[in-house]
């Protein structure tokens, strides 16, 4: 390894430092909010005189008499009502109190604390409403208003195989106008098909419009709600464009945006909530944010979202939603709605987000078919990567070998002109080209692989597969870092008190090959100095990537001492200058392979 390997693999650490800055879940300071729309608002204020904008986060809906106007202000008195659906997916609550869904637990999975994932904020009593502006001035959440439903309080249903029950809600505007809202839930889904059906209320709904509302956004599941809040977001695709709301500060944040609206969501880590409206009878989306501060440090992120769905002054008219309320699985994410899978994160979109979309995810998921435990999936994908890496891995260590040869007639060429640095730097360059040797054919491998270490940073912190999913002793969660031992005090500078195990025993394996790779005296600084840097960086990754890492490098390990007891013992020869390669690319790889005719 010389001087350029050794700026190369400096500037490969500084990469990956200042990449992992940048994604630390920290929070991030924004500037001012912004509401834009998809399309110009100029005409705005003559056709909407006051804007309906759900950004009460956490409001029971406790509207007095008095603020609902003579259409609706009966209503806000009543009984309320539950009913329990049950499916093999999840157990869902509705009630009457706004016709909203109380509760909806996912079955198969469980919060960091073990209880059942509960994806409906319990302190607002609900959520999944309708809001609009009456003809007499009044903003109307019928989230407020008691309906009335055929079941009794307390009732239970459980559904099995395609089952499915739809549940009415109706709310008595007077005896001839009505708003009925239906919601149908089968099993074996995450979905729930809602239908709003207003009857006769082209003197009660001004604007033309009403929304469809979720205003509490998902519930947090895990233990850090610092990294959990980095993945929060809001989101609405309109116009084949994806708008997106990040409430990392504690200003509100706003989107308006008008047109066909295909989806709108907000997620967590690992969970999303979805409204997609059907028939295209979307005319545009509101979607909000909000950053608050939680107790030991930690941080919370509020998303509300609304469908703006016209309102034609017929005797009857129905508008159409799904909703989604289900884990961030990629494939069944991606059967939900167009593009619906942008939500979930896998990186860059030009490079990085291909590898994890076509190449990571589809052959974890083929390993997992024949393996169950997912710590054994990495090890066996480690092997295939090394596999396809040997030619490359092969050839690098033939090309060192190669630079090792060369040392003695470069340390000729340094003696000789030690006076004169430039003129044995241009020594040295030709005698590289003089033998056909690359100096950075060291580095490539791991450039190389760079892209795919990015992908399976993005896959293994928000691959929901890999939620919980232990490996064995202390590795019980292959999605965050594990943590061998905890200090009694944070690290200076450093700010770090746990301590991963398979970090250490990555940078013990890296340190081994620096000791086989590296034999000029002048650079033993580098057999130390890699290794703990390497250590400290990925002492905060995910264990699943570090337990890949700490595999690879294994594997590389076994790789050098295999080929060094079978050398090739092929003599250093000057290149034919007749041959010499030209261009960028044969440069690079003018050490490769010849084949011989």
């Amino acid at each position: 390894m010389n001087k350029n390997e050794i700026l190369g693999f400096i500037l490969i650490g500084l990469v990956l430092i200042v990449w992992m800055w940048i994604q630390t879940p920290s929070p991030r300071h924004v500037e001012n909010p912004v509401i834009d729309s998809s399309h110009t608002q100029a005409q705005e204020s003559a056709e909407i005189p006051s804007r309906v904008s759900a950004n009460t986060l956490g409001d029971s809906g406790g509207s007095s008499p008095d603020s609902l106007g003579k259409f609706f202000s009966h209503l806000t008195a009543g009984k309320e009502e539950v009913l329990v659906i049950r499916t093999d997916r999840y157990t869902a609550e509705v009630t009457t109190r706004g016709g909203l869904l109380r509760k909806w637990e996912l079955n198969d999975y469980e919060t960091w604390d073990g209880y059942p994932v509960q994806m409906v904020d319990p302190d607002g009593g609900g959520d999944f409403s309708t809001l609009f502006l009456s003809t007499d001035g009044k903003e109307i959440r019928t989230r407020a208003l008691y309906f009335s439903a055929g079941y009794k309080n307390g009732d239970q249903v459980t559904l099995s195989e395609d089952e499915s029950i739809t549940v009415t809600f109706v709310l008595p505007v007077s005896s001839t106008k009505r708003i009925n809202k239906r919601l149908t839930f089968r099993n074996g889904t995450y979905t729930c098909d809602a239908e709003i059906e207003l009857v006769n209320l082209s003197g009660v709904l001004s604007n033309y419009e009403y929304q469809v509302t979720w205003e509490t956004g998902v519930r947090y599941a895990e233990q850090n709600s610092v990294d959990e809040s980095s993945f929060a977001m809001a989101y609405a695709y309109a116009g084949g464009e994806l708008a997106e709301v990040d409430a990392s500060s504690s200003e509100l944040l706003q989107r308006d945006i008008n047109g066909s609206t295909s989806w709108v969501a907000t997620r967590n880590k690992y969970f999303a909530v979805a409204m997609i409206p059907g028939d295209n009878s979307c005319q545009g989306a509101y979607i909000e944010g909000h950053h608050s501060a939680m107790p030991d440090q930690g941080v919370k992120e509020e998303y509300s979202l609304s469908l703006k769905m016209p309102f034609k002054e017929l005797s009857k008219e129905t508008g159409k939603v799904k909703l989604f309320i289900g884990p961030l699985q990629f494939d069944l994410v991606k059967t939900q709605a167009k593009d619906l899978e942008k939500i979930i994160s896998l990186g860059a979109e030009w490079i990085i987000r291909p590898i994890s979309e076509f190449f990571m995810i589809p052959l974890f998921n083929l390993l997992h078919v024949f393996i169950p435990n997912f710590g054994v999936v990495i090890i066996v994908f480690s092997i295939i990567i090394k596999i396809l890496l040997h030619p490359l891995s092969k050839w690098t260590m033939k090309s060192m070998k190669r630079m090792q040869s060369l040392q003695p007639l470069m340390n000729e060429i340094r003696e000789k002109h030690k006076d004169d640095p430039a003129k044995m730097n241009q020594q040295i360059m030709n005698l590289y080209k003089e033998y056909g040797v690359n100096p950075a054919a060291g580095c490539l491998p791991l450039l190389l692989q760079m892209p795919i270490l990015f992908a399976l940073y993005q896959v293994f912190r928000s691959s929901i597969e890999l939620r919980q999913a232990s490996f064995f002793l202390w590795m019980n969660d292959l999605s965050v870092p594990d943590v061998a031992y905890t200090l009694p005090f944070s690290l200076p500078l450093l700010g770090i008190s746990d301590v991963s195990g398979l970090a250490v025993a990555m940078g013990v394996t890296m340190f081994v090959q620096q000791k086989m790779t590296v034999t000029d005296p002048r650079q033993k600084a580098m057999v130390w100095l890699m290794p703990i840097m390497m250590t400290i960086l990925f002492n905060g990754l995910p264990s699943g990537l570090n337990l890949y890492y700490f595999t690879f490098n294994l594997l590389s390990i076994a790789q050098q001492v295999w080929l060094k007891k079978h050398p090739d013992d092929e003599p250093l020869r000057k290149v034919d200058p007749k041959k010499k390669p030209g261009g960028l690319i044969a440069r690079l790889t003018s050490d490769l392979p010849k084949v011989r005719r």
